[in-house]
């Protein structure tokens, strides 16, 4: 009966709203548009009791063309006889929320992604939607609608960081679809809310689909990729956010086998609405539908000859929303009889519903969201949480028993190019905050007042000095311990527009450390052996969002400390992890090789020889390995059954000991390898893994779950498939890589069951 009410009162609002203040284009003698303002409360797109197809449906029924195609681009202009102010879908909460007011500056995702902590993902993208619904709040009230300030977030970035040459890697949770899946599943889930009725804010996943680089080329190249590798490595984490409700996708700027991403009939139309039964909004990334009509020649991709073709074909795709101006020739597109108003109104349909999710058509109050009050912005609680992540992420790749460090030493002598840097602190999509801590500030806050700490530049970040003179160097041997703090910035890697020191767009086509830090290094290592009978310690921190050529920083130094692009806290982490505050957790995301001869040409989609999956080579650094202040052993593991059917669930345990006198965490990981297949199969994945943390002495016994999922293997087509054979299934503290033991991680526990 209420249903019938709401339908009945809905009607009779829209004959009433037509007549008083209808669509422009069919009754050009509406009333003025002051008078239209005054009605706008109570037109039935305002009327909460209505369904959200009958509200869309009388908002669209009010607009005319012209108004249509202003709200499909990302900055969409106020209509202001409807009462409806301007909105820029154009937001960024990539690690923290990005480009608008200060706000909690959380660590670069590939750290959060060396966490290897879906929980801790989970809150901290609920604490940036937190952020986020304040900031809009207070911004709104102002009337300060401009880009940056909005509730529609352009992330998770869940591309798969298979080459370390990109530059956006850093963006990614690294190289898995297994742990990028997880982690961007929970943090859109801590980004959108858990409110039946409305979205905290919107997530968007991106970039749809198969786009890791080169960076220079993004706008024309063609990314070639067989159906094995495409439904096996680059689609499963987009599956898995349109699993838990995603409301956006964006599609990428390069072409996938032959199609423009944002004209992708098979990846938009086929897998992502057809299959997967996706119903948000698609969006473009930004600029992407100029590279439609765009010559090759001209750096794009050719696929037609003018804005307003390109505009129709991106309709015809199924795009709802253009960042950028070319949606500006739909007008043009109708004229021409390449699609009709229609066409318009289905796509616009579809985004104009992310924004009442989000209640922005609803009176102020209707949304316990429009209550989050601005003392939540960078707040102590979010500061400290920025610390927890940093903390976690850091990852120790070598200590000869150096760490942790003494705060009562004698003088230490910190330098380096980052040492003292805030960059390195924000990797790219950034935020602002007025308390930065860099690596330098976090040490001199953590040793005695009584002990005397020298700081000096000592080497630039890209470039040998221009003069000879250098006095930070004899520190190193007459120092307790140096810490250098060497790496990149996105200065050098980063988006092709940002990175202003890189000639290659941002990618990092030379894998190596620039070659004047790695003299900086040999020149502290020689000044600390001077004296045989007292050689001085050298610990190395490294700043970078990608892997790094590091053998010959691990061969000059005791311990090597990768940091990341920290965030807010960064410093204070640093210093916590070297000091022994804490024990280091941090696990890596990514294979690191020990050179670009051990991987495929950058711009190979195969996956063949590539990541921990398909590396057949010893790696300079395995995918999952991190070094602890203390032991773990793994033992006593067992299958709950020898051998199983398909459709049977498997259990095992694994008894997990902290052997060692520190407390620490320890990331349990495990692996799964499919030793019959009749197709090519990765040597092992990833599959579970979980964050504990341990006393010195305690064991616990950890069981997991593995289901049918867990066994199968993808085909050359792409279909999926259970085959009957023997796998083995390892767990331990590192991915199953023989270079893990080599450098020190704990014994991995191994059974093998069958599957008749």
């Amino acid at each position: 009966m209420k249903k019938q009410i709401a339908t009945t009162i809905f009607y009779a609002l829209l004959i009433l709203g037509m007549g008083a203040c209808g669509n422009k284009k069919n009754n050009p003698s509406a009333t003025t548009p002051d008078a239209d303002v005054l009605q706008s409360d109570t037109l039935a797109f305002r009327n909460t009791s209505l369904s959200l197809d009958e509200r869309v449906q009388d908002l669209l029924s009010r607009l005319t063309l012209e108004e249509k195609i202003g709200q499909m681009m990302n900055g969409t202009p106020e209509i202001k006889r409807l009462g409806i102010p301007a909105y820029d879908y154009w937001n960024e909460a990539l690690h923290g929320v990005g480009r608008s007011t200060a706000a909690t500056v959380f660590p670069q995702a590939i750290g959060l992604g060396a966490t290897f902590d879906t929980d801790l993902a989970f809150r901290v993208s609920s604490a940036i939607s937190d952020e986020a619904r304040a900031i809009y709040n207070a911004t709104n009230e102002k009337g300060y609608n401009i880009q940056y300030n909005g509730l529609t977030f352009w992330t998770p970035n869940i591309n798969i960081f298979r080459d370390p040459r990109w530059g956006r890697g850093q963006e990614t949770y690294g190289e898995d679809p297994y742990l990028t899946a997880i982690l961007g599943q929970a943090f859109v889930k801590g980004l959108q809310g858990d409110n039946p009725n409305y979205l905290k804010t919107a997530a968007c996943a991106k970039h749809f689909a198969v786009h890791s680089g080169p960076e220079k080329m993004r706008h024309q190249f063609n990314a070639e990729v067989g159906p094995r590798d495409l439904w096996e490595t680059y689609l499963p984490a987009f599956k898995a956010l349109v699993d838990v409700d995603v409301e956006a996708v964006m599609c990428a700027y390069n072409s996938t086998n032959g199609e423009p991403c944002c004209s992708n009939n098979y990846l938009i139309t086929d897998v992502l609405r057809n299959e997967w039964n996706f119903k948000g909004h698609v969006l473009t990334d930004c600029g992407a539908l100029v590279d439609l009509y765009k010559q090759p020649n001209e750096g794009g991709h050719g696929r037609v000859k003018t804005p307003a073709e390109a505009a129709a074909l991106a309709i015809k795709s199924g795009i709802s929303l253009n960042c950028g101006s070319t949606y500006s020739s739909l007008g043009d597109a109708v004229k021409e009889g390449l699609i009709t108003e229609a066409d318009i109104d289905a796509q616009l349909a579809i985004v104009l519903k992310t924004r009442f999710k989000l209640g922005l058509f609803d009176p102020k109050g209707s949304n316990p969201y429009d209550n989050i009050p601005f003392d939540v912005v960078n707040s102590e609680a979010h500061r400290a949480l920025s610390k927890e992540v940093a903390q976690k992420s850091m990852v120790l790749l070598k200590n000869n028993g150096v760490l942790p460090l003494r705060n009562d030493l004698s003088k230490y002598f910190v330098t380096g190019p980052n040492a003292a840097s805030v960059e390195i602190l924000l990797g790219n999509y950034y935020g602002v905050n007025p308390n930065m801590v860099t690596i330098l500030e976090g040490i001199s806050a953590a040793i005695r007042p009584t002990s005397q700490l020298q700081y000096r530049l000592g080497a630039m970040l890209n470039k040998p000095s221009i003069n000879p003179i250098n006095y930070a160097t004899g520190h190193a041997g007459n120092s307790d311990v140096t810490i250098v703090v060497l790496g990149v910035s996105s200065q050098i890697e980063g988006e092709e527009g940002d990175s202003l020191d890189s000639n290659t767009a941002g990618d990092r086509l030379d894998y190596d450390l620039p070659e004047n830090q790695i003299a900086y290094l040999r020149e502290l290592r020689e000044r600390a052996d001077q004296n045989p009978e007292d050689k001085k310690p050298i610990v190395t921190v490294i700043t970078s969002g990608s892997p790094i050529n590091l053998q010959e920083v691990e061969a000059l130094s005791d311990a090597v400390l990768f940091a990341w692009y920290p965030g807010e806290e960064g410093g204070t982490a640093v210093a916590d992890i070297l000091f022994g505050k804490i024990s280091p957790s941090g696990r890596l995301p990514i294979t690191f090789p020990k050179s670009l001869d051990q991987i495929p040409a950058f711009d190979d989609y195969s996956m063949k020889g590539r990541t921990y999956k398909y590396m057949d080579e010893d790696p300079m650094y395995p995918f999952g390995f991190g070094l602890s202040y203390t032991t773990f052993t793994y033992d006593g593991i067992k299958a709950s059954s020898p051998s199983i059917v398909k459709t049977e669930n498997l259990t095992v345990e694994v008894k997990v000991t902290n052997s060692g006198n520190i407390a620490s965490d320890e990331v349990v990981q495990v692996y799964i390898s499919d030793l019959e297949a009749t197709v090519a199969v990765p040597n092992f994945q990833l599959i579970h893994t979980k964050r504990i943390k341990l006393e010195p002495g305690i064991s616990t016994n950890l069981t997991f779950e593995l289901t049918p999922e867990d066994f199968m293997i993808v085909h050359n087509d792409g279909s999926r498939s259970i085959e009957s054979g023997e796998f083995n299934i390892f767990i331990g503290g590192s991915s199953p890589m023989e270079r893990s033991s080599e450098l020190g991680a704990p014994t991995m526990a191994k059974t093998t069951i069958t599957i008749n």
